[in-house]
């Protein structure tokens, strides 16, 4: 393994501050984010990756490899939550493997986001249909949490009624999924001229966000570590080794597909990545019985910055050996 591409990663400014932030908590700095900034980094952030991205459709047109890749990406958003499942019924009752598996089926954005940063670093290429497939690969595991629970778990009589219309609008028209299909038609539909007017505020502003925002979850994740460890062995492990084992089974699919290094790395961590912000939500509503410390605290203590310090340049050297 070359330890230059983890270096690069390291001494990347964002990767930078989000250390900085977990150690500002650690020694119990007064150093915070005024609450209402984050929520509107993360919608700046969305907006920005999905308007860029429909832009760079629409001068690249649909082609069959788009479409296989979206496809293939639809597939691996339901199929990571039926084996993440099955492995942790190995420890956990129904309602939290369901709701940890759809934590771990779906996607974060803000992984997707550091992996295209590193790869603006190393000045690789990436399609603009990549984006699509993030906006892809958010709902379909929510659908699929909450069919395991329909199936494997025992109901009583004295349940509330189960709402598949509430599910429904919470899997599709999530925040974070409007935005980005928003953005994508915005970038798509308006053409040259929508970006040539944008540029400045999506791409030139981009990089400065992106510290802030880590920043931030930097001082999250630092709060959340105390939960992981009163969890245990189990979900300590199941949160390294479940992103590897899922990167790699994405990056067997973008050989087989024959994906760019590039696209071939976003889709990795996609499949490698786990939501602590939209999943979260519908769990919450959806599965009461499940503990949210559990699954929120797996994702974002530990997998978050997995990936995005080691877990990014890893996955690219096995894509470059790959590659050839």
């Amino acid at each position: 393994m070359n330890s230059s591409s983890i270096l690069l990663n390291i001494l990347n400014p964002p990767v930078l501050f989000f250390f900085g932030g977990m150690i500002a908590t650690l020694v119990k700095s007064d150093l915070e984010i005024p609450k209402p900034l984050p929520k509107l980094f993360s919608l700046y952030l969305l907006m920005a990756i999905g308007f860029k991205g429909g832009h760079e459709i629409m001068e690249s047109g649909f082609t069959p490899e788009i479409v296989l890749t979206l496809l293939t990406s639809v597939a691996m958003a339901c199929l990571v939550p039926v084996y993440a499942f099955l492995v942790l019924r190995l420890k956990f009752d129904t309602y939290n493997a369901a709701a940890i598996a759809a934590t771990y089926g779906s996607i974060s954005a803000v992984t997707f986001v550091t992996a295209t940063s590193f790869l603006s670093k190393l000045e690789i290429d990436y399609g603009g249909h990549m984006i699509a497939a993030l906006a892809l690969m958010e709902s379909p595991a929510i659908i699929v949490g909450l069919l395991l629970v329909r199936i494997y778990a025992k109901r009583k009589p004295d349940d509330p009624e189960f709402s598949w219309g509430n599910v429904l609008r919470e899997a599709f028209l999530n925040g974070s999924v409007f935005l980005l299909m928003i953005s994508l038609g915005a970038g798509y539909w308006t053409g040259e001229a929508g970006w040539i007017k944008m540029k400045p505020f999506v791409e030139d502003m981009f990089y400065g966000v992106l510290v802030f925002f880590l920043l931030d979850m930097g001082l999250v994740s630092a709060q959340r570590i105390g939960d992981l460890k009163r969890a245990g062995a189990f979900p300590i492990a199941f949160s390294i080794f479940m992103p590897i084992f899922n990167a790699l089974l994405g990056i067997f699919c973008a050989a087989v597909i024959e994906m760019s290094q590039g696209n071939a790395l976003l889709f990795a961590v996609l499949c490698a990545s786990a939501s602590y912000i939209a999943v979260p939500a519908a769990m919450r509503m959806s599965v009461p019985e499940a503990n949210p410390s559990l699954y929120i605290s797996m994702a974002l203590a530990l997998t978050f910055p997995f990936n995005i310090v080691v877990g990014i340049p890893i996955y690219f050297e096995v894509i470059k050996k790959i590659w050839g």
